[in-house]
């Protein structure tokens, strides 16, 4: 008699703390998005980036949840505990970031119309949804000594922290008549974006194999000079960029002088990104031996 194949389905998926987190985050951020859809008041950059936010965070988490219920991710040519920590790292990343532009937008006081009560009710559920990734991000991260999966680990995550941090700075970088030294530090940014991105697609591709030698080894090599670079651009962005030059009195949401300030700000938190990552890569090469 033939046999006829039978999906597996694994009620684990959604019943352990990492499923139900996941399902949380599902639930919340189709309800941000739908409320502010309701609203039809998203029209702009920072709108259509928020919907994106959660549409994507969405899509991905529910795609997440169904190929681990039926249990099909074992075959995509993929390392799966890789993918899964970095979007969740991501995906903390990226609501944070809109449930703190969204209602600084779009929200103005006093707030009393139904269209801002959604509003308010979005930005809400929003950071709810946060909560739920981070808790996500919480109980996937590898413990101290386990490096079977990369980018659960603490300077895998860093990694993705890193490229993220260096996509914000891009979204405010003016390249227009930029001086030598500011042309540095936009390649400074391009460099490291380049070679961390790199390093997370061949984690998650399964391609770290091919490198000539260890993971562990070539992040002390690659953060120390990323440190450094980044060292330079922390000096030579604020130096050229306000020297003799006060915030203008007009000001206003789109003004340059403020995306450069958050430029600023963004460097730092990447050098610090880069010198806590470069301390654990240390340790994971000179005091991992047993």
């Amino acid at each position: 008699a033939g046999t006829m194949a039978m999906a597996t389905v694994n009620l684990h998926a959604v019943t352990s703390w990492v499923g139900i987190a996941r399902l949380f985050a599902v639930v919340l951020s189709c309800i941000a998005f739908s409320l502010v859809a309701s609203t039809e008041d998203f029209s702009n950059s920072y709108g259509t980036w928020c919907m994106f936010t959660w549409c994507f965070c969405f899509a991905v988490t529910l795609l997440v949840l169904v190929l681990e219920l039926l249990e099909l991710y074992p075959k995509l040519p993929l390392s799966w505990d890789d993918f899964t920590s970095a979007f969740s790292m991501l995906a903390v990343l990226m609501v944070f970031t809109t449930s703190v532009v969204f209602p600084s937008i779009f929200i103005s006081s006093p707030c009393s119309s139904s269209k801002c009560a959604r509003q308010a009710a979005a930005t809400t559920v929003s950071f709810l949804c946060f909560f739920a990734y981070a808790l996500e991000v919480g109980l996937t991260r590898a413990k101290p000594g386990d490096i079977s999966s990369f980018l659960s680990t603490v300077p895998g995550l860093l990694k993705v922290f890193e490229a993220y941090v260096a996509c914000l700075i891009f979204s405010l970088l003016d390249t227009r008549n930029l001086k030598a030294g500011l042309q540095w530090c936009v390649a400074v940014y391009s460099i490291c974006f380049i070679i961390t991105f790199l390093i997370i697609i061949f984690t998650i591709g399964r391609c770290l194999t091919y490198m000539p030698c260890p993971l562990e080894k070539m992040l002390v090599g690659y953060n120390t000079l990323a440190l450094m670079m980044y060292i330079t651009a922390t000096v030579l962005w604020p130096f050229y960029n306000f020297r003799g030059r006060k915030r203008p009195d007009t000001c206003g949401r789109n003004c340059q002088w403020d995306k450069d300030l958050g430029v600023t700000f963004l460097t730092i938190f990447n050098l610090i990104a880069y010198l806590v990552d470069l301390v654990y890569s240390t340790r994971m090469v000179f005091i991992r031996a047993p």
